[in-house]
């Protein structure tokens, strides 16, 4: 893309077949992640960024929200919880916020 474009032109015409994302995508870290967005291939690696960034923002605990499903991302998820040093412990959601579909995450105070 030339200098010229302007880097919020997202048309077809506009953007480089080889790089159609050029900018990194940004996503505001709340109290409550949604996994519904996230490419099954990707999970992994956002699920442990953004448990570091909730943690360096002073959260106490989340809510990751992975799908009721098969079971596969909510074994993702428990398996990097499981790994965390710092995750005091996680459960399922209540059923008013999301049951089987969500895990609740604590963790530790430093």
């Amino acid at each position: 893309m030339s200098a010229d474009k302007d880097p919020t032109d997202f048309s077809e015409e506009a953007c480089d077949p080889f790089d159609p994302f050029p900018k990194p995508v940004t996503i505001p870290i709340t109290d409550v992640f949604d996994l519904h967005t996230i490419q099954p291939r990707d999970v992994k690696v956002v699920v442990e960024e953004y448990l570091h960034e909730a943690r360096r923002l002073g959260f106490r605990g989340v809510r990751i929200i992975h799908g009721k499903g098969v079971g596969v991302q909510r074994e993702i998820v428990r398996t990097i919880l499981t790994r965390t040093s710092w995750v005091l412990d996680w459960t399922d959601a209540p059923p008013e916020a999301g049951g089987l579909g969500a895990t609740i995450v604590s963790f530790k105070e430093d």
